[in-house]
């Protein structure tokens, strides 16, 4: 905490080195909170940037101006994480360092393939790699080339995810490349592949010029954990992996058809039989995605699963989604038969009924994690079961439209319960109130998005006259009943939320948003600064006035905004503009950086207006006035204009 002269209360009469030694502890947001309250710190958390022995940057998205004062040389740094989405191939030289055993880029669109190639070429010793989106962008390329001096170089790596569409490539170069991989490598994720070329990469085809005795990878008789995103799962697919993967235990399939799938390009009763050959799988996932197109696993039947249950009795986690043919008969088979299942999740079980959990009792199960979602058949006498025998920690039942407030009753008695997810169940303000116990103890996140009966009440049903409520995620997107009274409830109950999200609310506006920048959680945060993700798309009565409030000083932790570009698009450019390391989204994205493994553990000082970090990184620099002119002038335009 800095003292009315610019000092620190004792902190830099401490020697140098157990400063340094403490901020070692510290992430990088941290270092610069403690360097932006005095000169001595500083100096400290400068050294202290040269050899930490990790750097993580995921809640910014740094410029190449922004991230080479802050990630300095360093012949120390073992693990580096970046959200690239400002980067380009000329910061290149600033991510790669020979030294790194960890590396995850998101959103590299912007880089060519050369980023692959460097990589190869500088970290020898990289353990783990994650690369997301790369040359995504127009006129960025990248080719075979440069994905197998990644693989011949980084020859120590063990855990690889190539998070773009693979598919460029011709898939005979493809499946050579892999020649050159690891041999430690024991998990792979590949955000797009094509099912004839995961075939080929597994069990590759002697080409036309090669001897029959031409050498195959040998690297996937190591493989643990595959993760594939493809265009169909086939038998044929399932029977490769099944075959040549002997030492899998995790296998995460999911596709997601353009057309509907013929019967040699889809999943059946056939290849579901060959799952776990090898009798290893602990983990099993697979899923039908309906991006595209509403389409599920019909060639799939109780039958099918009733064998692939055989092989089941290791089975710790498994997920099945589309599965629209498969009963009762076919999910108590695999909870029956799987004794150290903990996680569950099925989607689009739309033959799933109550039967399913009236004798679970009878199992020895233990879940903590479960998912039925777009389980249309399940009314809350199940839940009520489900509730009352299982130690739930994860409870998904988002559009289950038969569950009501009876459900709620059960759940609200859950003594570990985190994450509750009811987005579309048929509750009420009522039903709200039953979990009013588990809210100030152990509910970490809650959503009712799309729960229509639920109104201003539900708020204080949830808060009201609570000393303590530890709930950190809140969605109540597309509640047409909710209006500013319940978001000022939410203000006054000084709720320690993260992330909040209102989308769609056709009566939230301009003093929603006074009130939650004026919220304050404790003595100590003010201005709304608890807040990391707010999400205000397409709310009805958002108005210029609203954009005064979004301005700094307030909400100074904001990482995410959604707000509507019909709003005024020159408003919104302004804002982007005025706080350059907020991401601004206006088409309707889901915000939010949950899927990064990113700290939330910030120091906080007495009366701070502004965020650490971007005090560090504006510290000195004259353009952050002239930006908030620049969102004045564009304000008053607007007012003037209507």
């Amino acid at each position: 905490m800095a003292d009315p002269g610019g000092g620190a209360y004792g902190l830099d009469l401490l020697p140098s080195a157990l400063l340094a030694t403490i901020m070692t502890k510290l992430d990088v947001a941290s270092i610069c909170s403690l360097g932006s309250t005095c000169s001595s710190l500083r100096s400290c958390a400068h050294h202290v940037r040269s050899f930490i022995p990790a750097f993580h940057l995921l809640d910014v998205a740094p410029t190449l101006g922004l991230l080479e004062p802050l990630l300095l040389p360093n012949p120390y740094l073992k693990s580096l994480k970046v959200d690239c989405c400002r980067l380009e191939d000329s910061a290149i030289n600033q991510l790669v360092y020979p030294t790194l055993h960890e590396l995850c880029l998101h959103n590299c669109g912007d880089f060519s393939g050369r980023l692959l190639s460097e990589i190869g070429y500088r970290c020898h010793d990289l353990r783990s790699l994650y690369i997301g989106s790369v040359a995504e962008k127009r006129g960025r390329a990248i080719h075979i080339s440069d994905l197998e001096e990644l693989l011949s170089g980084c020859n120590e790596l063990e855990t690889l995810n190539l998070m773009f569409d693979v598919s460029i490539f011709i898939r005979h170069d493809f499946a050579r490349a892999w020649m050159l991989a690891s041999p430690r490598l024991t998990s792979l994720e590949i955000g797009y592949i094509s099912a004839v070329m995961v075939i080929e990469l597994i069990s590759p085809i002697v080409g036309p010029h090669q001897p029959v005795n031409h050498p195959r990878p040998t690297i996937w008789q190591n493989i643990e954990k595959l993760c594939l995103s493809v265009d169909y799962i086939t038998d044929s697919m399932i029977g490769a992996i099944s075959k040549n993967l002997t030492s899998l235990t995790h296998l995460d399939l999911r596709d997601s058809p353009m057309i509907v799938p013929g019967a040699s390009f889809d999943l059946t009763n056939s290849g579901v039989q060959q799952i776990n050959q090898h009798g290893k799988l602990k983990h099993l996932s697979l899923v039908r995605s309906q991006e595209f197109l509403v389409s599920y696993f019909r060639r799939v039947s109780d039958l099918g699963i009733l064998l692939m249950a055989d092989r089941c009795s290791s089975m710790e986690s498994i997920c099945l989604g589309g599965f629209c043919r498969v009963t009762d008969a076919g999910f108590r088979a695999i909870l029956h038969s799987s004794s150290n299942l903990y996680k569950l999740k099925v989607s689009h079980g739309t033959k799933l009924t109550d039967l399913l959990f009236l004798d679970i009792s009878a199992t020895s199960l233990s879940l903590t994690h479960v998912t039925l979602r777009w389980c249309s058949c399940l009314s809350n006498l199940a839940i009520s079961h489900l509730a009352s025998k299982m130690d739930l920690a994860f409870l998904d039942l988002r559009d289950c439209r038969s569950l009501g407030d009876e459900a709620l009753m059960a759940i609200g008695a859950l003594p570990k319960l985190k994450t509750l997810l009811l987005d579309g169940c048929d509750v009420s303000d009522v039903g709200m109130s039953y979990l009013k116990n588990a809210v100030t103890s152990t509910l970490i996140s809650l959503s009712v998005r799309g729960c229509k009966r639920l109104t201003d009440k539900c708020i204080m049903a949830l808060f009201g006259s609570s000393s303590k409520v530890v709930l950190q995620e809140l969605d109540l997107s597309s509640l047409p009943y909710l209006s500013d009274n319940g978001v000022l409830l939410l203000a006054k109950s000084r709720v320690p939320i993260c992330e909040l999200r209102l989308r769609q609310c056709s009566l939230i506006g301009d003093t929603s948003v006074m009130a939650l920048a004026s919220m304050q959680v404790d003595d100590e945060m003010w201005h709304g600064n608890g807040l990391r993700v707010l999400d205000l798309y397409n709310c009805g009565r958002i108005t210029a006035l609203a954009f005064r409030w979004l301005k700094r000083p307030y909400f100074p932790r904001l990482r995410w905004l959604g707000v509507a570009g019909s709003v005024n698009r020159d408003l919104v450019d302004a804002l982007a503009r005025s706080r350059p390391y907020l991401h601004v989204a206006c088409y309707g994205d889901e915000l939010g950086a949950t899927q990064w493994d990113h700290s939330d553990t910030f120091y906080i000082y007495e009366n701070e207006e502004t965020d650490e970090l971007e005090q560090w990184i504006f510290d000195g620099e004259e353009e952050e006035m002239e930006e908030d002119e620049e969102m004045d002038d564009a304000i008053d335009n607007n007012e003037l204009d209507q």
